[in-house]
């Protein structure tokens, strides 16, 4: 495995395993891996012959005010685990690398961005789709690799390639959990025990709406007011929003009669976390 900390460097070390057709797929991170990541080069690596993992903590996806400086930074324990797991190229660059001056194009994906956590996060979803752009022209894989967990970010990536005409398969690969339920994420660093006993409320949550529409209820108001009123009953969560939308267009839905997601957002003191299922109808209840 080579790891590559310029884009000089990098294109040099993909231009040998792109021979004879190979497919390269590509799985963007900000580091702090956790076994969520590792599924995703799990799927990569099932589909692609050659498998390119990045390494960055962008800062255009971070406001004033948010965790920038304090993200988990372990570098030389994800390249070793990239290694582990049969990774061909780690590109890790510098914030000097991918913006040697500050960058006046950017991509805004309209519409899709504003919702949910746009709504609170103004221009991180510019900043995530910026960075995904540069790093899908710098890399060109055949297909990327993204986690359900950041369901918006998903579904922001899915309409850029498709609105911009990329050559590129954007691969959605399940939420990994924890066995309490919760999504596994680089910020549950940040819990200590307690906070993380009422963090595990939220996927709870989740799972009582996702049981509530297999048997048979198809009101969103009633769902809604369900988790609402399971989150709020914790005075140490402080929810953000609860929303049922649309997996395509992210607008609300009123009637589960066809799938959704239910997606939470919500602090535990200062760590924000978010978090989504799937709402499907034609699920029934065991």
């Amino acid at each position: 495995m080579r790891t590559a900390h310029t884009i000089t460097d990098l294109r040099k070390a993909l231009q040998p395993l792109r021979r004879d057709g190979r497919r390269v797929g590509l799985v963007p991170t900000m580091g702090a891996l956790h076994d969520g990541h590792w599924s995703l080069v799990e799927q990569a690596r099932r589909s692609c012959e050659t498998v390119v993992a990045s390494i960055f903590v962008n800062p255009l996806q971070f406001s004033p005010g948010e965790d920038y400086e304090a993200y988990p930074r372990v570098l030389d324990d994800d390249v070793a685990g990239c290694a582990q797991r049969g990774c061909d190229v780690v590109f890790a660059p510098a914030p000097g690398e991918m913006y040697p001056s500050p960058p006046l194009a950017r991509v805004a994906v309209r519409g899709l961005s504003e919702r949910l956590c746009g709504r609170t996060r103004t221009g991180h979803f510019d900043g995530v789709a910026t960075v995904v752009a540069k790093l899908f022209n710098v890399v060109q894989p055949d297909a990327a690799y993204f986690g359900e967990k950041d369901y918006q970010q998903l579904v922001v990536i899915r309409r850029m390639v498709r609105d911009l005409n990329m050559p590129i398969d954007v691969v959605s690969c399940p939420t990994v959990r924890d066995p309490d339920g919760m999504a596994l994420s680089s910020r549950n660093a940040y819990l200590d025990a307690d906070q993380r006993s009422h963090a595990r409320l939220i996927s709870a949550a989740l799972y009582e709406a996702v049981e509530s529409v297999r048997s048979g209820e198809r009101d969103g108001r009633r769902v809604l007011a369900e988790a609402g009123r399971r989150l709020a009953a914790d005075p140490v969560l402080q929810v953000e929003y609860v929303e049922i939308v649309h997996p395509k267009t992210l607008e609300p839905v009123a009637r589960i009669d066809h799938p959704a997601r239910l997606c939470v957002a919500a602090r535990v003191d200062a760590v924000r976390l978010i978090d989504n299922m799937l709402l499907d109808p034609t699920e029934r209840a065991e």
